[in-house]
C-alpha cells in the first residue's frame, strides 16, 4: 500500500519583535554609528589640522591610518574577548574607550599625540561593531534576524551623509578639536542606555578562557600589515617598496596563523572550521567581495563631487543623500522578506540593482544628465539595501549560539580588509586614469572597475541557499 503524500509543511509565522529586543538592538547600533560618523566627520577637518599643528600631510595621514590599522588589529579579538569577560560588559568597555580616546584627542597638543589617541580610540571602535553585532544575533535568533538588521542598520545607511555635513559644520563654525569631543557625550548616553536596555550575558563561548596568545601574534599584525600595504597602494602603485613589503609581510604572517589556527582549532583565536560550513563560506566570501565594492565606490563618489563638481564636503555629503534613501528604503522591505525567503534571489536582486545604479557612473566622460546620477543613486543604494539584511542574516544561519561571537569577529575582519583591498584598487585605477585622461573621463574609467568589483560578488551570490530553511 502506498504511503500518503504528505503536503509541504507551511512555514511557520514569523516570530514578533518584542520592544525589548528592539531597544536594545537600537542602542547597540548607536555604536557603529558613532564611530562610522567619527571616520566620515575627521576626513573633512584634516585640512584645519594641518594648519593648527604645521604638519606636512605625510605626518597627517596617520590621523585616519592609526585608527585604521588599530581597528583591524583589535577585531579578531572581538571573539574571545566576549567568551572571556562578556559581551554586554566587553560592548560598554569598547564605547568607553572609543569616548576616552574621542576626549583625548580633542585635548591633543600636537601631532603626534592626536595620532597616538586615534589609536586608542580605534582600539575601542574595532571592538564596537562586532561584539555589538554578536549580542544582537543571540538575543534575536534565527527567526529574527533579518528583520532586526533590517531596522537597525538604517542609522547606518546615513552616517556617510551626516559625516561631511556634521564635519563642515564643525569646521566653519567651531573649531577641529569639536569634532572628537563631540563623541564624548553621546558615548556617554549609549553606556547610559546599554545599562538599561542590553541584557545581560546568559552564558559563554566554549572556546577557553585562555587567550591564544601566538594566534594574536601573527593574525593582529599580519592584517594590520595588509591594511596599511593597500592603504599606501593608493598613492604609490602595488609595485612599490614600500607597498609590496607589507603585503609580503602580512600574507606570509596571516598564512602562518592559518597554519596554527588548523592545529588549534577551537581554541584558536578566530576558528577555521567555521569556514568548512559551506552556509558561512559564502556568506563570508560574500562579505568580503562587498566590502571591496562598497568601500571602494565610496572612495570614488565624493571624490567625483569635490574633484570635478567643485562641490565643498558639505555638498559632497548632501548629494550622496540619494543613495542614503535608497539603502533605507529598500533596506526596511527586503528584512521583511529576508525572515521568509531564501537568501539567494534577494541577494542575487541586490548585487544585479547595485550594478544597474554604478553604470551611468561609467560615462561620466559624456556629462550624463544630472538626474540620471540623482536616480542611479537611488536604485543603487537600493541594491545595497537589498543585499544588507539577507547577507548578514545568512552568515549566522550556520552558527551555533556559543559560536556567534567568534564568527562575527571573523567576518568583521574580512570585510575590513575586503574594503581595504577594495579602496586600495580603485585608488590606484583612479590615480593612473588622471595621468592619461580628463578628470570626470578619468572617474568613469574608474567606476568600470567598480562595476567588475560589483560583478565579482555574483560568484558567492550563486551558491546561497535557494530555499529557505526554517530552523
Amino acid at each position: 500500500m502506498t504511503a500518503p503524500v504528505r503536503a509541504p509543511a507551511a512555514p511557520r509565522p514569523a516570530e514578533r519583535l518584542d520592544p525589548a529586543l528592539l531597544k536594545a538592538s537600537f542602542v547597540l547600533v548607536l555604536g557603529p554609528v558613532l564611530a562610522l560618523l567619527d571616520t566620515t566627520i575627521v576626513t573633512v577637518g584634516l585640512d584645519s589640522i594641518a594648519r593648527d599643528f604645521r604638519s606636512p600631510p605625510a605626518t597627517l595621514q596617520w590621523v585616519s591610518a592609526g585608527y585604521l590599522l588599530a581597528v583591524s588589529m583589535v577585531m579578531p579579538l572581538a571573539g574571545w574577548a566576549s567568551d572571556r569577560f562578556g559581551a554586554r560588559r566587553m560592548w560598554m568597555v569598547s564605547v568607553a574607550l572609543f569616548a576616552a580616546g574621542s576626549a583625548l584627542c580633542g585635548l591633543a597638543w600636537s601631532a603626534g599625540s592626536l595620532i597616538l589617541f586615534r589609536v586608542l580610540q580605534g582600539v575601542g571602535g574595532g571592538l564596537i561593531q562586532p561584539i555589538g553585532q554578536s549580542i544582537v544575533v543571540r538575543a534575536a535568533g534565527p527567526a529574527r534576524l533579518g528583520r532586526v538588521f533590517g531596522i537597525t542598520v538604517l542609522p547606518l545607511t546615513f552616517a556617510p551623509v551626516l559625516g561631511p555635513v556634521l564635519g563642515g559644520l564643525i569646521v566653519d563654525r567651531l573649531d577641529w578639536r569639536w569634532m572628537f569631543l563631540v563623541n564624548v557625550p553621546l558615548g556617554l548616553l549609549t553606556l547610559v542606555l546599554a545599562g538599561r536596555h542590553i541584557p545581560s550575558d546568559t552564558g559563554r563561548g566554549t572556546g577557553g578562557d585562555r587567550l591564544d596568545v601566538l594566534g594574536l601574534a601573527l593574525l593582529s599584525p599580519g592584517l594590520a600589515a595588509l591594511v596599511y600595504g593597500f592603504s599606501e597602494a593608493g598613492g604609490e602603485g602595488f609595485g612599490a617598496l614600500r607597498v609590496a613589503l607589507p603585503l609580503l609581510a602580512g600574507a606570509a604572517l596571516v598564512l602562518g596563523y592559518v597554519a596554527h589556527a588548523l592545529r588549534r582549532r577551537a581554541a584558536a583565536l578566530i576558528d577555521l572550521r567555521l569556514f568548512a560550513r559551506r552556509g558561512f563560506a559564502v556568506a563570508t566570501a560574500n562579505s568580503f567581495l562587498q566590502g571591496a565594492a562598497l568601500y571602494g565606490s565610496l572612495l570614488l563618489l565624493p571624490l567625483y563631487y569635490q574633484q570635478v563638481e567643485h562641490a565643498s564636503a558639505l555638498e559632497a555629503g548632501l548629494l550622496l543623500a540619494p543613495q542614503a534613501l535608497g539603502t533605507a528604503a529598500a533596506t526596511f522591505f527586503a528584512s521583511r522578506l529576508a525572515d521568509r525567503m531564501a537568501p539567494r534571489p534577494l541577494i542575487l536582486t541586490g548585487i544585479l540593482l547595485t550594478l544597474a545604479g554604478t553604470v551611468a557612473f561609467t560615462q561620466l566622460g559624456s556629462s550624463p544628465a544630472g538626474w540620471l546620477l540623482v536616480a542611479s543613486l537611488v536604485v543603487r543604494g537600493a541594491g545595497l539595501g537589498v543585499v544588507m539584511a539577507p547577507g548578514m542574516a545568512a552568515v549566522y544561519a550556520g552558527v551555533e549560539r556559543h559560536e556567534v561571537a567568534r564568527a562575527a569577529g571573523a567576518v568583521n575582519t574580512v570585510n575590513r580588509v575586503g574594503g581595504s583591498l577594495g579602496t586600495a584598487v580603485l585608488a590606484v585605477v583612479l590615480q593612473r586614469s588622471l595621468d592619461g585622461h580628463a578628470p570626470a573621463a578619468a572617474y568613469g574609467h574608474t567606476f568600470w572597475w567598480a562595476v567588475a568589483l560589483s560583478a565579482l560578488t555574483l560568484v558567492p551570490a550563486l551558491f546561497y541557499p535557494s530555499r529557505k530553511e526554517h530552523r
